[in-house]
């Protein structure tokens, strides 16, 4: 099997897969610590500190950092979710354990430097004023927000600019402290990797980390909103949600399914109908994400503000619809879509660590891609035809507009109106 594990007495865990045709490797250190784990005061301090991990060890500048990796032809970054920081590097066979060095250097060595901090919170207010700039980026912010109003879920990662302005190094290290012991990493790797090499490497470089226990998560609650602002903008956005299952719910694979029929590609029911027979947007979908203990069914579109409340009015009557007569025709084609995506993406061995360390996270194990198959292929017309009625007539629902909406229908009167 190509797939090996192993855990540290610590409880650093290491997750491998060969691919035996490649020549190159992705590697990283996924750390379970992200948005939700930060208490208010905290907001935004997750992903501060994904950026710091670039700026400098003991050791190394944070050139040096940059550098070592690229003069090698790789490349090395990271990014910061509601539940994972990961940090992660793609080089060449030769280089994995160059890789897993910089990357347990920028870990456990960080200098956290005042100047280097005041540095990256400059660069941090830059991406902040870049995402309030981006409807379609913000108006996710602010759908999450009032979707798990005043809890960890519903903050944004990038965190308010006042939290921003105010981190020190000690809040930093606070954060570390709490979040980034042995049992919150998992070391992934995928491609021209040896398992056994990388495990001695991972006891030498983690294996003296005391274990440690992180803070336990506030448990979501999705209760449901309506935000519009109000502003001078070419496009109305709208973005709606509905309360789906936790990623350990085998119901996900049903609201993936249902998601792609509503708005997953050219052929689904809402791209047909809104846009093609209707021309009422440029862009609409619908996707279907989930977290721990929770999940988010959600539809996005752009239209202009006096198409708007056509728009949602179609929106919400064809998920109404989807609940009496979505058909067997289109769940096989969603059911293709979603096995296809799954295989393809195995193709990459980004990909294949990301899932390694995602599956590691979520089950403490790495189920066969058969077992993933299996479950989407037991997904019935009926279970999401009662997806889609559920979501349509009793699911709690958030809402959010940005743009010309002034004019645009409220969340009460779409839902009375699909449901008349």
């Amino acid at each position: 099997m190509s797939i090996q594990t192993h855990s540290l007495p610590n409880g650093f865990r290491i997750v491998t897969e060969r691919m035996p045709s490649l020549k190159s490797a992705s590697v990283g250190v996924w750390v379970t610590a992200g948005g939700r784990n930060e208490r208010v005061e905290q907001n935004g301090i997750a992903h501060f500190l994904e950026h710091m991990a670039f700026k400098g060890t003991a050791k190394r500048s944070s050139l040096e950092i940059a550098e070592v990796i690229e003069n090698v032809g790789g490349y090395i970054n990271a990014y910061t979710s509601r539940e994972t920081t990961a940090y992660y590097a793609r080089v060449l066979a030769e280089d994995v354990n160059l890789s897993i060095d910089v990357i347990a250097d920028i870990l456990l060595n960080p200098l956290f430097e005042q100047k280097e901090i005041d540095v990256e919170r400059g660069v941090i207010l830059q991406e902040i004023g870049q995402a309030l700039d981006t409807p379609d980026d913000v108006i996710f912010d602010w759908l999450q927000e009032q979707s798990y109003p005043d809890q960890p879920l519903g903050r944004t990662i990038l965190g308010p600019a006042e939290r921003v302005n105010s981190f020190t190094e000690a809040d930093l290290r606070q954060f570390v402290s709490e979040h980034y012991g042995p049992g919150n990493m998992i070391l992934a790797a995928a491609g021209d990797v040896n398992h056994d090499e990388i495990v001695a490497q991972a006891t030498e470089l983690f294996g003296h980390m005391p274990a440690s226990q992180s803070p336990s998560e506030t448990p979501a609650l999705f209760q449901g909103g309506e935000r519009r602002v109000v502003k001078d903008l070419e496009q109305a956005h709208f973005a709606l949600a509905f309360e789906g299952p936790n990623y350990r719910d085998d119901a996900i694979f049903t609201a993936q399914l249902y998601a792609s029929v509503l708005g997953g590609g050219m052929s689904s029911r809402l791209f047909q109908e809104v846009r093609e027979k209707r021309g009422l947007c440029y862009t609409i979908f619908a996707q279907a994400g989930a977290y721990g203990d929770t999940g988010m069914m959600t539809i996005y579109a752009g239209t202009s503000g006096d198409q708007l409340g056509q728009l949602a009015e179609v929106t919400l009557a064809e998920m109404a619809r989807a609940a009496s007569d979505i058909n067997d025709n289109e769940l096989a084609r969603a059911r293709a879509q979603m096995k296809a995506g799954m295989l393809m993406g195995l193709e990459s061995p980004s990909n294949r660590a990301e899932r390694l360390a995602r599956m590691v996270q979520i089950w403490g194990r790495v189920p066969d891609i058969s077992e993933v198959v299996q479950k989407v292929e037991a997904v019935s017309t009926a279970d999401v035809r009662a997806m889609a009625a559920h979501m349509a007539r009793d699911a709690r629902s958030s809402l959010a507009l940005y743009g010309p909406v002034e004019n645009a229908p409220s969340l009460q009167n779409l839902r009375q109106k699909s449901a008349a």
